[in-house]
């Protein structure tokens, strides 16, 4: 079946009906005339140069720019899927997600052309290269003869794009996350998921076309699909901070005049403990978002006093159910008693999700009681780009309930239908690193491999209900030189999963099964922590 809407079809009808007002704001405003016709030169040039076979995905090596967003809704309007890239990225680490991705394409903005050399460097297969900024790209197309190289002279008109019809369930974008085998596993979000996301939260929130949004995420960062798709659902502006801003947050709020702010709870962390929410600070705010990790009851607190005109929500949701899944209202009065360990509860599914809580064997726990999170509904993602296993494995069926859930691994407790969902904790080793989805599993299998010891042990930490600071490592066996083992690190993981203390160890403590003794490893850190003791090996 057809889909009755696409994605960018939000953003077309915005363009046709509001063309000059802002689109985006990337240093300047940009218009939807604007970004709408350069969209469509980037589609048009995708419709005429791509050969057909395959599943069509488009690479966005781009980050904050107008060529950025212009990528992503030319991939669209070209009936593509998009792989976003980030240029903060380790290269080795870029050029494995693109490779994976399979993706035949990729567009490129001035500020990533810089590694695009090493990214195309020994790939297999033949790519069309898009380099919109660049106007000359006879030195690309010499130095790379296996690829078709497009700079922004060569795109055609914006008249050319022929608009397309897509499946519900085609790929809208392919994300990339932390993998627990030691390489990033791509997730695949359809249009259809994204579709009925944007519509409900549109009209939970009531966007308008004068909403000015802000978009603190990274496009590797699936949140950001809920700041542009919502905000051009509705024709409003997103803000898109400059590395300068970015780092203020409470001057970048009153600058952009944002009426809508989203970010994760660490980012309004960091501006309680600098004194960024004081009484009445930002009275433009009406909306307040936080997802990607647990939400402190005081943060709560204080942002409410700082925004004293916005309401404020705790969203949850792993990228398998498309930006998030379940909300929570903040309520000065009531929600204080609603809390458990100092955290905000994650509340309750959205509009035609459905929550279960379940047992080691899948079935459903005593209203009550502590159990895995599973969730099932038309945001349930596609599953995993060529891995079947895992899918199968993640992406449970639930007999008696004839549908399919995903198993997020998340520990809540579910008081019933007046309760809201409460979130406890994880299951498995993935955790939170400054709002980023990090697997323990792929830290400690890159240094394994890079440093050649069987005995590595990673930890989040310090923490906060699931959510660390940093990573921090054990290896088992005699001290050496750190400083190569971190250079390597440094190519081939994200910045945020880096380590940031090591410690040697002889030997490590083994439990009663045989087996390293994770819990008094991580009881050592917090002994030292308490004592003021750092660690032996940092840099």
């Amino acid at each position: 079946m057809k889909s009755e809407a696409q994605l960018c079809d939000g953003f077309t009808r915005s363009y046709e009906q509001s063309p000059d007002r802002p689109a985006i704001n990337v240093g300047r405003e940009v218009t939807y005339r604007e970004l709408g016709e350069r969209a469509k030169c980037l589609a048009a040039a995708l419709q005429s140069e791509m050969t057909t076979g395959g599943v069509p995905l488009t690479a966005v090596f781009a980050y904050r720019s107008e060529t950025a967003y212009a990528a992503i809704l030319g991939t669209l309007m070209a009936g593509h899927g998009y792989v976003p890239l980030n240029r903060t990225f380790p290269v080795d680490r870029t050029r494995l997600m693109l490779r994976k991705s399979m993706a035949r394409s990729i567009i490129v903005d001035s500020g990533s052309e810089a590694q695009l050399k090493a990214v195309l460097t020994d790939l297999d297969a033949s790519l069309l290269v898009i380099c919109p900024d660049r106007q000359d790209v006879s030195e690309l197309a010499a130095m790379f003869p296996q690829h078709r190289i497009l700079g922004g002279n060569g795109l055609g008109a914006a008249e050319n794009w022929k608009p397309v019809s897509t499946f519900s369930n085609s790929i809208a974008y392919l994300l990339f996350t932390s993998g627990s085998t030691g390489e990033p596993k791509g997730v695949m979000v359809s249009n259809g998921n994204v579709i009925h996301y944007v519509e409900y939260v549109t009209q939970r929130y009531q966007f308008t076309n004068a909403d000015r949004v802000s978009q603190m995420f990274d496009l590797t960062f699936d949140l950001s699909a809920h700041d542009m798709f919502v905000a051009w659902h509705s024709g409003a502006c997103v803000c898109c901070p400059t590395q300068k801003q970015a780092i203020k947050p409470g001057a970048f709020i009153n600058d952009a005049r944002l009426s809508v702010w989203f970010s994760v709870p660490s980012t309004a962390i960091f501006m309680r403990r600098l004194g960024m929410l004081k009484p009445a600070m930002y009275p433009t705010l009406r909306l307040s978002l936080f997802c990607g990790e647990a939400l402190p009851i005081d943060v709560a607190r204080d942002w409410t006093i700082a925004a004293p005109n916005s309401i404020i929500e705790n969203l949850y949701g792993p990228t398998e159910l498309t930006i998030a899944c379940t909300a929570y209202r903040w309520d000065n009065d009531k929600s204080p008693g609603e809390c458990e360990r100092g955290l905000v509860p994650i509340g309750r599914p959205f509009e035609d999700m459905e929550a279960l809580v379940v047992d080691s064997n899948d079935m459903q726990v005593p209203i009550g009681s502590v159990g895995e999170l599973l969730i099932s509904g038309p945001q349930l993602s596609l599953g995993y780009w060529l891995d079947a296993k895992r899918t199968s494995e993640a992406f449970v069926s639930i007999p008696e309930r004839r549908r399919t859930y995903y198993k997020t691994g998340d520990r809540v407790r579910w008081g019933g239908s007046d309760k809201p969902l409460v979130y406890l904790g994880r299951l498995d080793s993935q955790i939170k690193v400054l709002g980023h989805r990090v697997e323990l599993g792929e830290i400690e299998a890159a240094i394994r491999k890079q440093s050649g010891l069987d005995g590595v042990i990673a930890f989040g930490w310090p923490t906060f209900g699931g959510s660390a600071e940093g990573i921090e490592v054990f290896l088992e066996g005699e001290e050496f030189d750190l400083t190569p083992l971190i250079e390597k690190l440094r190519k081939t993981l994200a910045p945020y999963m880096v380590p940031k203390e090591i410690r040697f160890l002889n030997r490590f403590p083994l439990n009663s099964n045989g087996k390293f003794d994770r819990q008094a490893l991580l009881e050592t850190l917090e002994k030292e922590s308490e004592a003021g003791i750092t660690a032996p090996s940092r840099w």
